[in-house]
């Protein structure tokens, strides 16, 4: 083999591991909601400030994925779902994965800390939170769905933060929105992946079962975002505002969202599990989408 196919392989298989130890599908949807929180919040738009905060919310969320495949790399193994992660499948050193992490933790509070203090802060926190607080309860109880929902819940508000270097009670609503519409989306997927779950001894599930406890507590939690998500339209919030129009697609997509919530409760099956899932993560993409257009369209009007 020669050198130039040598560190090609080495670093295709280098950027492929690094892809799958920091979950990017789900980092840059967290780098998403980040933007999309700067956006709502910019009087003016820096695309330096912008790029910090991507680069930096990447390695933040990037690293707690690490540390948390380091963590929990022997439950890994015993799931279908994770048993091809690097980790456990030797790819990947553990001494290896666990520099990388400290590496895009430091890093990443760097970046973040270069945009203002406050953003570092929650930056920090949210990697506390997931790696110390989150991860190990996750096979003692079902609260650690509520646990996990702070650092979840950071990344929208981390966006305005980022773009005022204030938190008050715009952002706060943004992290409202976010923590309740994780409780469905997160026992959504607890439902079609319990049995994989239960291999590992984790506990999701808010009743323990795929039942109409479950089920019936991701319709309230849902029916609490869509809530959340409409508070800004009456016009108390601060400068988060949205239009009676957005208000109007606001609800329908909550609406589409309660839907499958209903429907998880009326057939209880893996695929309405699923079904309500996807409808989660459409939900709150399409809200951030509506929040974001609505206040430059006001602007431009």
């Amino acid at each position: 083999m020669s050198n130039n196919t040598y560190i090609l392989t080495n670093s295709t298989s280098f950027l492929s591991n690094f892809k799958a130890v920091t979950k990017m599908g789900l980092s840059l949807s967290v780098v998403f909601s980040s933007i999309a929180g700067y956006l709502l919040a910019a009087e003016s738009i820096h695309l330096f400030t912008l790029f910090l905060l991507a680069i930096g919310g990447y390695f933040m969320v990037g690293a707690s994925n690490v540390f948390n495949q380091i963590i929990e790399r022997d439950l890994d193994a015993l799931m279908d779902r994770t048993k091809n992660r690097p980790i456990p499948t030797g790819r990947m050193s553990v001494s290896y994965a666990f520099v990388l992490a400290v590496i895009l933790t430091i890093t990443g509070l760097i970046i973040l800390y270069t945009i203002n203090e406050r953003t570092a802060m929650f930056g920090a926190i949210s990697i506390c939170l997931y790696t110390s607080a989150y991860t190990p309860l996750k096979t003692k109880t079902p609260l650690s769905v509520f646990v996990g929902a702070i650092p979840g819940a950071i990344p929208f508000m981390l966006g305005w933060v980022a773009a005022t270097g204030k938190f008050g009670i715009e952002p706060g609503v943004l992290f409202m929105l976010q923590f309740f519409w994780q409780f469905p989306h997160f026992w959504a997927i607890g439902w079609f992946l319990h049995k994989d779950y239960q291999k590992a001894g984790f506990n999701m599930l808010p009743t323990g079962k795929r039942d109409k406890g479950t089920a019936l507590q991701s319709i309230i939690y849902t029916a609490w975002t869509v809530l959340i998500s409409l508070v800004p339209v009456f016009g108390f919030t601060g400068s988060l505002r949205l239009s009676i129009l957005a208000a109007i697609l606001v609800f329908v997509c909550g609406l589409l969202f309660l839907y499958y919530g209903l429907q998880l409760f009326k057939y209880q099956t893996e695929k309405a599990a699923r079904q309500l899932m996807l409808a989660s993560v459409v939900y709150i993409t399409s809200i951030q989408i509506i929040y974001v257009l609505d206040k430059f369209i006001r602007l431009w009007i």
